[in-house]
């Protein structure tokens, strides 16, 4: 069935619009807190024409364009808002080639029912602006297959003329620029099958058509290319080509079986190449392939850079699968290929000169420039699911990998027998996730838990430091807490991926994290790891619920001894009070996916041994509302505040009494504190929340009296989160973004200290 549609409903401009009373305002600069990438950088395109223009799609970080004068990238959807942070995994990205002005981003994270559809994003000034057009069905650009692309293509000779291969909804086509989409009924079924779908550790996913490509040749400016092909992430019949502008549809004869395509580009002489996989990664490949296909002569040759039987392992994960294929659109003989998900011992780059008879391997003879970030050292090429060779200068040559892009100026050398040298091209595009923050009333500004890079201590927030010192390295450092009174020591829990060798998943700094120790033990059971942990006030008790574990557990001695917390829930969050070393909270809250348990918060005061639920006014209001967040106040014992949906932000004493609502903030999703404003004693609070219509980041020097928003509509990073205040520099705000990295935030009048 055909499905249009409505423009009114998909063709309109990213802003907030017009409302009846907009909040008062302060102008605020932020700033991403240098970590120097940290994510899969999962696509990179070229223009064919306008020099220098190259774009990039993440998973969870949104697209950016390179700045080739400034040496750095450009994000392109900051603006984002919470409601539609499932835009910023960007599942395919296409630029038009007769156009350099227009690019499109098919935009949606998510293919689950809790998220919203995907939409195609569309922009005539390079990504300046955008126009959203929403699609009936959902993407996936943080799940199996994101590398794999690209799904969404620009007809080369009428750019009127778009194909979007969905996940599970089959092949789209549109005539207006993307505006308006409808779906091509006569494509192939399998698109649609459950051998185009892939299982991991936790679902099946549909996968669905992972690439289309125009024949140029088979069309002239102002006449629609008549032929084009398309590829199915199944191990049947995958690839199918159409000569009729799309119309009709049939497999392309001679094909290879038993692997998933995930790449196909066409080189200038109009040879395709196509790299293959047992898997549509990124998680697992354990076999594939490079095929040449050559129309004229109706030909299929492998090419692929390493025997076929070297990666027939099995479940071992020690074969060869292929995630890339590039060729050079100067010259149709140099080829590029990328192994992919060979971690033992790394996965390797090929680069063929004559049209893939004989390859050669460039890590061989690569040199990397590890100085800027410093971090990269420790970590190895890997995810290499896109490659991209400069148009207009065949020596500069980009790969991705799961932690960032890097570039090479002298690729030609290898043809030369001479070496290659990289450089971790990074500057701009930060797609870290942050698990959690502090800032410390002494020692680094900033402290964090990052997702798979475990967490970094920033005394200078423009300077990428090293990760925290191993061991142990945490894959996941997820929970960070520091002693209020004894801000020198530190307490963080990680998570660890297998096959790592055990280790302990909590550690202790006693120097501001410098230097780290492992806890002497974990309690039995103790689940897997993670979880939250909090530090008594005077740093005399450690608190931790670890994720997955039955029970919370305490210890005086940093691991020697662990008594079982009496009276929490499992998947309670813990906090302790910032005054009093007797005193630590927790809480559970739907917003973190614990359905089925009440909304509550508890409280004990005898060092964390035995918790009770604070009923009281806090209660009864609780029951009404869902907890987002719980905070200790910073400078009372005994006080908490709480911020949720249906509930705004109240403070109320940890006997349930004294409970007081601040101000008319809503549905307050996060929120912390900073340094009081001068002349005045209550700390600044920072929140995410809503304020009449507007949902937006605000700050309150008053007690919640008053609220002024501080972000605005070009800098809404999908939501922000883990929101704390600096301690030491008033108006100073921290917070992470959906899957753009960690900011800072001063006032636009403040200059850095």
């Amino acid at each position: 069935m055909l499905k249009h549609l409505c423009a009114a409903a998909c063709s309109l401009f990213f802003t907030l619009g017009i409302h009846a009373s907009e909040p008062a305002t302060a102008p605020y600069h932020f700033t991403s807190v240098r970590i120097g990438g940290g994510g899969f950088v999962s696509g990179l395109v070229y223009h064919p024409i306008a020099q220098g223009l190259l774009y990039a799609r993440t998973d969870v970080g949104g697209a950016y364009r390179w700045d080739q004068s400034a040496m750095r990238w450009t994000p392109l959807t900051d603006w984002v808002s919470a409601a539609d942070n499932n835009l910023l995994g960007i599942d395919s990205l296409a630029v038009d080639p007769r156009d350099a002005n227009r690019v499109y981003l098919l935009s949606g994270t998510y293919n689950v029912p809790r998220v919203g559809n995907a939409a195609v994003l569309r922009s005539s000034d390079r990504g300046a602006h955008f126009e959203r057009a929403n699609l009936p069905f959902k993407m996936g650009g943080n799940e199996l297959g994101r590398g794999d692309g690209e799904r969404l293509a620009v007809d080369p000779n009428d750019g009127r003329i778009l194909f979007l291969g969905s996940r599970d909804a089959g092949l789209w086509r549109s005539e207006d620029y993307g505006a308006h989409w409808q779906r091509v009924a006569s494509f192939p079924a399998v698109a649609t099958s459950p051998a185009a779908s892939a299982k991991n550790s936790w679902r099946r996913q549909a996968i669905g058509i992972v690439f289309v490509v125009f024949d140029p040749t088979s069309g002239a400016p102002g006449k629609p290319s008549s032929t084009l092909y398309a590829g199915v992430s199944t191990q049947e019949t995958s690839l199918f080509r159409s000569t009729d502008g799309g119309r009709t549809w049939s497999a392309v004869s001679g094909q290879p079986v038993g692997l998933r395509p995930n790449h196909m580009v066409r080189a200038g002489d109009g040879t395709y190449y196509l790299s293959y996989g047992d898997e549509p990664g990124p998680d697992t490949m354990h076999d594939g392939a490079v095929w040449k296909y050559e129309p004229a002569a109706q030909r299929w040759t492998d090419i692929t850079p390493l025997p076929r039987e070297v990666g027939m392992l099995g479940d071992l994960g020690l074969g060869y699968g292929w995630g890339a294929v590039a060729v050079d659109p100067r010259d149709p003989n140099v080829i590029m290929a990328a192994t992919f998900a060979h971690y033992t011992p790394k996965d390797e780059l090929f680069r063929s000169t004559d049209g893939g008879k004989h390859w050669q391997e460039i890590f061989a003879r690569s040199h990397f420039d590890y100085s800027d970030p410093v971090w990269v050292r420790e970590h190895t090429p890997h995810w290499m699911a896109s490659i991209a060779i400069d148009p207009h200068d065949a020596d500069r040559v980009w790969f991705v990998t799961g932690y960032g892009v890097w570039m090479s100026t002298d690729m030609r050398n290898a043809d030369h027998d001479g070496d290659v040298h990289w450089q971790f091209q990074d500057r701009g595009l930060e797609e870290t996730v942050a698990l959690d923050l502090v800032s410390p009333p002494q020692g680094a500004h900033l402290l964090s838990a990052i997702g798979d890079l475990d967490g970094y201590k920033h005394d200078d927030l423009d300077v990428a430091p090293l990760q925290f010192t191993a061991p142990p390295r945490y894959a996941n450092g997820e929970s960070i807490d520091f002693a209020q009174n004894k801000p020198s020591l530190i307490v963080r829990s990680g998570y660890l991926r297998k096959p790592f060798d055990p280790a302990i998943r909590a550690a202790y700094s006693e120097d501001g994290g410098a230097h780290w120790q492992a806890f002497a033990s974990e309690p039995e059971p103790s689940g897997e790891g993670a979880g939250t942990i909090a530090l008594a006030a005077d740093g005399s008790a450690v608190l931790w619920m670890p994720r997955g574990a039955a029970h919370a557990y305490l210890t005086h001695d940093f691991g020697k001894h662990w008594q079982t917390v009496d009276g929490l829930p499992a998947h309670a969050r813990v906090l302790s009070d910032r005054v009093d070393p007797k005193r630590f909270y927790a809480y559970v809250g739907r917003f973190y996916g614990f359905e089925g348990h009440s909304t509550q918060v508890l409280a004990s005061r005898d060092g964390g041994a035995h918790f009770q639920v604070i009923g009281g006014a806090l209660g009864e209001r609780l029951t009404h509302g869902s907890i987002a967040w719980v905070r200790a106040a910073p400078d009372a014992a005994g006080v908490v505040y709480v911020g949720g949906e249906g509930l705004g932000l109240l403070r109320a004493h940890d006997d349930g009494g004294a409970l007081a609502k601040l101000g008319e903030l809503a549905d307050v999703r996060d929120f912390g504190f900073g340094k009081s404003a001068p002349g005045s004693t209550a700390p600044t609070i920072f929140a995410a929340g809503q304020l009449g219509d507007v949902y937006g980041l605000y700050r309150s020097t008053d007690d919640g009296a008053h609220w002024l928003r501080i972000d605005d509509d070009a800098h809404r990073y999908g939501g922000q989160r883990l929101i704390i205040g600096d301690p030491r520099v008033f108006g100073r705000v921290y917070f992470a973004s959906s899957g753009r990295g960690v900011f800072y935030g001063d006032p636009a009048e403040t200059k850095k200290p």
